[in-house]
């Protein structure tokens, strides 16, 4: 008799341990399978981020690195075409006053207004100054934060990050909208 429950309870212990070792295998598994999402989904935030930025710093780096620039106002006369049309007055010592220079209209723009403007280099196209122009360069990094906030909380589960960069996102975007 003693041999049958020895058997017994070496045959238990093999399936325990076939049994163990499945739940391992199924562990390491679901922690590799964890950890190649939560670097995906990081790898797709910080390129929405830095698609933001760049999309932002074309227009950003005008309006904040300000030395050197000519530096001036604008009469708008007419708008067409996304674009506004009007006269350049300098304010800046060595600028030169302009008949007609080119305004993006999406920097909210309206016909017969005067806006503070920077003067891009070698050309008659500028770029709004000021608080409002800085707000304005920075719109698209607000909607990437906006978009990345949702990767961030379905892909990395991360309610609070996402939280804190979908509003900073609202904020920028509603700023901007704010700012005439």
């Amino acid at each position: 008799m003693p041999s049958a429950v020895s058997a017994s309870r070496s045959s238990s212990r093999r399936s325990s341990r076939r049994g163990s070792s499945r739940r391992g295998a199924s562990r390491r598994s679901s922690a590799v399978l964890r950890l190649f999402r939560i670097a995906a989904m990081g790898m797709v935030t910080v390129l929405i981020l830095i698609a933001g930025v760049w999309a932002s710093w074309g227009t950003a780096q005008y309006v904040m690195l300000t030395k050197g620039r000519e530096r001036g106002t604008v009469a708008v006369t007419s708008c067409g075409a996304g674009t506004c049309k009007g006269a350049y007055t300098p304010l800046s010592p060595g600028s030169q006053p302009r008949a007609e220079v080119v305004l993006e209209e999406t920097v909210a723009v309206a016909e017969g207004r005067t806006y503070p403007v920077l003067v891009k280099p070698g050309g008659t196209e500028v770029v709004r100054s000021g608080p409002a122009g800085v707000l304005y360069a920075w719109v698209p990094l607000g909607g990437a934060l906006m978009l990345a906030s949702l990767v961030v909380a379905g892909g990395l589960l991360r309610t609070r990050a996402a939280w804190v960069m979908g509003l900073s996102g609202v904020a920028l975007v509603t700023a901007a909208f704010l700012a005439r």
